[in-house]
């Protein structure tokens, strides 16, 4: 039998507001896209979410449905765990690019194979940006960051990586991938509740690439920052719907 969750008293969530990420961080956008989502989608007491150790750890009071803290890179498996001991659950999780692509590869890229139900959302900001601006697997050609002052060299370190696009290679027809960009609030929206969808109609395993800003660490101002973003990032990182299984269907 499924126990009644206590009332959690409000001042709780007030002193995460506003949020405490940094100056400019576009993970309170990511955030503010998530809640009026499930807030749209009227499913708040069925949330199960996760966080990653990184800058998505200070959600742990942001909103008002249940969540855990996980170890770094470990969120994608401890928030399936917990959908297949409560599959009525939705279950989701936050983390960063390196949580996601580096320490946390291997659990993403086997949870697509398994088609697991749950949705993933990764902010991609091109450096580890809760340990001071180092070298991610999301890194530009010849970005300077704390561990590569002098640029990243291809040659040396390789291309960004390319999640959704190799989420949508390994799983199956019924995974859901996408790219979206904090810069489109509309857009990103439409596709956080597309994954949410996909998880609800037990269709099949959810990933989406939210590219954000990191101002303190890529030491820019705010208009550098948009235009970093813009028309910078989105040369390498393509913005859309790499698999929607819901269009599959439709058309067939």
């Amino acid at each position: 039998m499924t126990q009644k969750r206590p009332k959690i008293p409000d001042a709780w969530y007030e002193n995460s507001k506003p949020h405490l990420f940094c100056p400019g961080c576009g993970y309170g956008i990511v955030f503010k896209a998530v809640a009026q989502v499930v807030d749209e989608l009227k499913i708040r007491d069925r949330i199960i979410y996760g966080m990653d150790i990184g800058c998505s750890l200070l959600s742990y009071n942001f909103f008002n449905f249940d969540t855990i803290q996980t170890h770094h890179g470990r969120t994608t498996p401890v928030i399936y765990g917990i959908k297949r001991a409560v599959p009525e659950k939705i279950c989701f999780g936050i983390f960063g690019d390196g949580g996601g692509y580096a320490i946390g590869s291997q659990h993403l890229v086997n949870s697509a194979l398994r088609n697991e139900k749950i949705f993933c959302i990764l902010v991609n900001n091109t450096v580890y940006g809760m340990t001071g601006g180092q070298l991610a697997p999301t890194t530009l050609p010849d970005q300077k960051t704390e561990t590569t002052p002098y640029g990243k060299k291809i040659e040396e370190y390789g291309w960004p990586m390319q999640g959704p696009e190799m989420i949508a290679a390994v799983g199956s027809k019924d995974v859901y991938a996408a790219r979206g960009t904090v810069s489109n609030f509309r857009q990103l929206k439409r596709f956080i509740t597309r994954g949410f969808e996909n998880n609800m109609e037990n269709r099949g395993f959810s990933f989406l690439e939210v590219l954000s800003f990191c101002p303190t660490n890529w030491r820019t101002n705010a208009k550098e920052t948009w235009e970093h973003l813009d028309k910078v990032m989105t040369k390498y990182f393509k913005i859309g719907e790499i698999n929607n299984p819901k269009e599959q269907k439709e058309e067939k």
